[in-house]
């Protein structure tokens, strides 16, 4: 168990549709992280950028054992640095937006898209995820995991009896829309009394502007990490801290209880 996770969110400027390209610039910046660094995080579909034509969709779709997932198991195990982020899967006859964690071991959990944005024809070209995102254990911290337009859906992402101690937000989230995203990063630390990490990629793509605006939040919503513009931001998380936060300032054993139906 480690008390303390070095973590990254890796701001990609992402070459839309070049796998090649975005998978040499994600490895570039992960392999320029000093030594000692535990979760790496990247943006959403970095491969490829935000596509929701579905027919290009289709055609850059991969399984799990792709190009994009072998690359990242690899850059781990070299490392020994978990890598997080979210690609176009192919899955029998159905394609998704999935969200990826791998560990150095080799580890891997996925998490497929939810809350498609229907605003950007994203629910025609993809099928929706029909699981609950994931809650899974590394280093001694319960990371959860959810991908851009899931933020705005704080039923979704309810911490329940604290089960996870960090969620992870990979996003296209274009700067028209700045405000809101830094808004309810913040919003989701502080009410589910837990590490945030938010990572938007930046350039341009056919959808607007992106200046790399992520975020590292802790679960008082202390901003710990932001530069825009720059490609890589960081910071340390401290695990004994925000159990201690949670013991002094219960908040969490207060919290209306539901279930999910999932459609």
């Amino acid at each position: 168990m480690s008390d303390i996770l070095k973590v990254a969110a890796l701001q990609l400027d992402i070459a839309s549709g070049d796998k090649t390209r975005n998978i040499s610039e994600a490895s570039r910046l992960i392999e320029s992280l000093p030594e000692g660094y535990d979760i790496a995080v990247l943006p959403e579909m970095f491969t490829t950028g935000f596509i929701c034509d579905p027919s290009q969709s289709a055609l850059l779709a991969e399984s799990v054992d792709g190009v994009t997932m072998t690359a990242m198991r690899s850059l781990s195990a070299r490392h020994k640095i978990a890598i997080c982020g979210s690609f176009i899967a192919r899955d029998g006859d159905a394609v998704y937006n999935r969200a990826f964690f791998v560990e150095p071991s080799g580890d891997t959990y996925f998490y497929d898209k939810h809350h498609l944005f229907s605003f950007s024809g994203e629910d025609i070209a993809y099928r929706r995820g029909a699981s609950h995102m994931p809650v899974f254990r590394f280093r001694g911290w319960n990371i959860a995991m959810a991908v851009c337009f899931d933020l705005r859906f704080p039923a979704w992402l309810r911490n329940h009896d604290g089960a996870y101690d960090l969620l992870i937000i990979m996003a296209n989230w274009p700067d028209s829309r700045a405000y809101p995203w830094k808004q309810l990063l913040i919003a989701r630390a502080i009410e589910n009394q837990s590490y945030v990490i938010g990572c938007n990629r930046s350039g341009t793509d056919i959808y607007g502007e992106y200046a790399g605006i992520s975020i590292i939040i802790d679960a008082k919503g202390k901003i710990l990490g932001e530069k825009p513009g720059e490609p890589v931001i960081s910071a340390d998380l401290y695990k004994e801290s925000l159990d201690s936060f949670r013991t002094k300032f219960p908040v969490l054993p207060e919290a209306d209880r539901f279930t999910f139906t999932i459609e």
